[in-house]
């Protein structure tokens, strides 16, 4: 018999707002708090990079019934879309059997969520500014101000899903033995905007991922429902090409003039959008342990923040949820056994997953502006469709899959050094989808000793 729990979360946004639902869906009475106002009364807009829900998104979501809700929230994205200069656009296939990414507002799925674990009887105790933690007792202090008097709150359990700035981390960090460390990103980004048609229509294909790759800099666009799409622009913060360098409106017109020309017409509000929204900051922060006993557990961002360049971050958050939720269902009662094989399952995969994103801003800025790298990954994409047995490509197994992060990574490193030999064998360009190299990449399979798509040597 599963014995009910009081569990407080700090933090309502995706990933904390989900677990709720799952917790209160298992028979525990649970609160949320969050420092901010309710997202559903205020406008969501300024500093957001739209939500890519990719299949460990859905597992979770479908785990409570909701997945029909949010996709219709949402817009499928089955390519890349690639803008390079004075060329015709590129399109690349993202997955081998015309899988889709979906293009979700942030601020729209989280209003959505709000309202369904609300109508399942989660408590939301909205601008409450938790301070501390004792995590001996499970018990919260609030109050107005840091340094004024705090009402304490006991729980039988806390989550901290607070983001990446966490304070339920803030006071673990001061446990003995806390690994903890955060690496920033020289490069940060805007939001800009491209508004709808007149007749409400997508100015750009609304089923793809669009990417203007510039090496250091990039620009991106996501569809939204209403015709619009939310641009990104990732640029580092000083240097030759800079956020630092662009401080007026006549700087901003001329860049975008030169390298990313085609928006300038799709863009009407780019010079308001540019100086109007804020220049925020990407940031990778890992630590361990992530539970205290039976009493605290760190989730989503505030255990393994990171930049999000593959697309994963809400999806990794929402596959800690799915897999606390089966191990509650595993071992019932026994908190202990269930936090620690938490911690002990998701850390391996949040440092890989960490890793494959960062690895993933530099394919996007650079490499998916170059002819060899694009031809890798029609080979690759080719061969996979010929011996789906043999061949799942990184993409495939971190998007299109349940495999691990952490699988994923070792694999996608020996493939990409066996494909490495193939794109660097003479006349590949003439013969990429010839039997010759066909029989090499099986050549090779073997001596690599890769002899199925989800085993990792």
């Amino acid at each position: 018999m599963r014995i009910p729990k009081k569990i407080a979360i700090v933090g309502s946004g995706l990933v904390g707002t989900l677990l709720a639902i799952y917790l209160k869906k298992n028979g525990h009475i649970v609160h949320v708090f969050d420092r901010s106002k309710d997202i559903r009364t205020v406008d969501f807009s300024g500093r957001s990079i739209n939500l890519a829900m990719s299949h460990r998104g859905w597992k979770a979501l479908n785990g409570i019934g909701i997945a029909d809700q949010v996709q219709n929230i949402g817009i499928p994205m089955n390519k890349r879309a690639i803008h390079l200069p004075n060329q015709e656009l590129k399109y690349q296939p993202y997955g081998l059997n015309n899988e889709s990414i979906f293009s979700i507002s942030r601020g729209g799925l989280n209003k959505l969520m709000i309202d369904i674990a609300e109508k399942e009887g989660v408590v939301f105790k909205f601008e409450t500014r938790i301070w501390d933690v004792d995590l001996d007792t499970a018990t919260l202090y609030t109050g107005e101000t840091e340094n004024g008097s705090w009402t304490a709150l006991p729980y039988d359990m806390v989550f901290g899903a607070d983001g990446a700035f966490s304070r339920i981390r803030h006071r673990m960090q001061r446990q003995n033995r806390f690994n903890y460390k955060q690496f920033f990103l020289n490069t940060g980004y805007k939001e800009l905007h491209i508004p709808a048609n007149s007749d409400g229509t997508h100015k750009l294909d609304k089923n793809s991922f669009h990417i203007w790759p510039r090496g250091e800099f990039m620009l991106i666009a996501l569809p939204n429902l209403d015709g619009t799409f939310t641009c990104t622009l990732f640029m580092p913060f000083e240097g030759d090409f800079s956020f630092e360098k662009l401080s007026t409106e006549g700087l901003v017109q001329t860049f975008f003039a030169e390298y990313f020309p085609d928006t300038l017409s799709v863009i009407p509000d780019l010079v308001k959008d540019f100086f109007k929204n804020p220049t925020s900051s990407l940031v990778t922060m890992q630590c361990y342990p992530w539970v205290y006993k039976d009493k605290v557990a760190l989730i989503g961002d505030a255990a393994h923040a990171i930049v999000p360049f593959y697309g994963q971050g809400m999806n990794a958050g929402f596959e800690d949820v799915t897999i606390l939720a089966e191990l509650i269902d595993m071992y019932k009662n026994d908190w202990n056994k269930v936090l620690d094989e938490y911690q002990k399952s998701r850390k391996p995969n949040a440092d890989a997953i960490a890793e494959l994103s960062f690895r993933n801003f530099l394919e996007m800025g650079t490499k998916t502006a170059d002819d060899l790298f694009l031809l890798q990954k029609k080979i690759e994409q080719n061969f996979a469709k010929k011996y789906p047995d043999k061949w799942l490509p990184l993409y495939d197994r971190v998007t299109f899959s349940h495999d691990s992060y952490a699988d994923a990574l070792k694999m996608g490193e020996k493939q990409n050094e066996l494909m490495q030999r193939i794109v660097e064998l003479p006349n590949i360009q003439a013969n990429w989808d010839s039997i010759e190299i066909e029989n090499k990449i099986l050549e090779l399979l073997h001596q690599y000793n890769l002899k199925k798509p989800l085993e990792v040597i």
